[in-house]
């Protein structure tokens, strides 16, 4: 009976969580940058993981994206290094149509550096290799399709972070590259004379015409409240673009710096945590929009989003 009033009060936070989700690409979920981490001096944890969760978002025009992912982690040398692996499958619906398949594989190398009774330090490094070249095209009219309904970023990243983590803190920043510009060639002209619903709506898809991100600064302060079986987590999240993006002018074929790509996007996140046993439990990871940049063409900003998960250490 507690089970089921678990799940059911899970499902309907589930459908009450809003956040812009980790604008950065993915590296706020990556090895020492992750939420809400286990910590537990008296009882030894299993840092050998496998997790699997499910995760819905709403853009913010008609786009709804959902994503299967397995989070594997599993130590190499000794207990002090791991290395994760993230492989998502990804599927978008929206008004343009729909597209499903692989997105990006995250690996990612954490190494504690310190470990005492009262905290524990870890630094990480990885890196996100893209699943295709974010060209995906309209099975009705060929044309390609907004970054909001690609799978992939398509481009390779470099990420590096360290975090402190004690009993009821967790704090961590990191950083994300990427290498090289994709190969989105969405053009507003191509569609609005073959889009029904108007070119209002073609034009609120913005241009990422062979987009070139620019670089991430995550910052996570997060304190935890840990009970026996229950775990509680409340912080904030914010993420600094300190470089333009780029891409190619459609008219011009010049490459153009793109103005309102920097500055800060700010998230509230929580999580809520059961443990069945020392091994096992399922976790809600939600948030709220608090600000955002001005200008998104990467297609990563969220109106809405939560993510539900099942974890198994060993």
């Amino acid at each position: 009976m507690k089970l089921k009033l678990l799940i059911l009060t899970l499902v309907i936070l589930a459908q009450q969580a809003y956040a812009q989700g980790c604008s950065d690409a993915g590296f706020c979920t990556m090895g020492a940058m992750k939420p809400d981490q286990p910590y537990n001096k008296k009882i030894p944890i299993k840092l050998r993981s496998m997790e699997v969760s499910f995760y819905r978002g709403t853009s913010l025009i008609s786009p709804i994206i959902y994503v299967a992912n397995l989070d594997m982690s599993f130590n190499l040398i000794d207990d002090k290094t791991f290395f994760q692996v993230k492989v998502p499958y990804q599927a978008i619906t929206g008004n343009f149509g729909s597209t499903s398949g692989l997105g990006d594989f995250s690996l990612c190398l954490t190494r504690n550096l310190y470990s005492s009774e009262k905290f524990d330090i870890s630094a990480s490094i990885g890196s996100k290799i893209p699943s295709n070249n974010s060209n995906l095209r309209s099975d009705d009219t060929g044309l390609t399709l907004p970054m909001y309904y690609q799978t992939s970023l398509g481009t390779y990243d470099a990420i590096a972070g360290i975090s402190f983590i004690n009993k009821r803190w967790l704090f961590a920043t990191g950083v994300q590259y990427a290498f090289n510009q994709n190969g989105n060639t969405f053009d507003w002209a191509e569609w609005i004379p073959v889009y029904e619903g108007g070119e209002d709506y073609v034009r609120q898809n913005m241009i990422a015409y062979k987009l070139k991100r620019g670089t991430d600064v995550m910052l996570r302060a997060e304190r935890n409240f840990r009970y026996a079986r229950f775990n509680f987590t409340l912080g904030l999240l914010p993420i600094f673009r300190i470089t333009k993006d780029e891409i190619t002018d459609v008219n011009t074929d010049q490459r153009i710096k793109l103005d309102g790509t920097t500055g800060m996007a700010l998230s509230g996140i929580g999580t809520v945590g059961y443990n069945f046993n020392v091994k096992s439990g399922v976790r809600l990871l939600f948030g709220r929009k608090i600000t955002q940049r001005k200008v998104n063409p990467d297609g990563l900003t969220r109106h809405d989003v939560a993510t539900i998960s099942y974890f198994y250490r060993f």
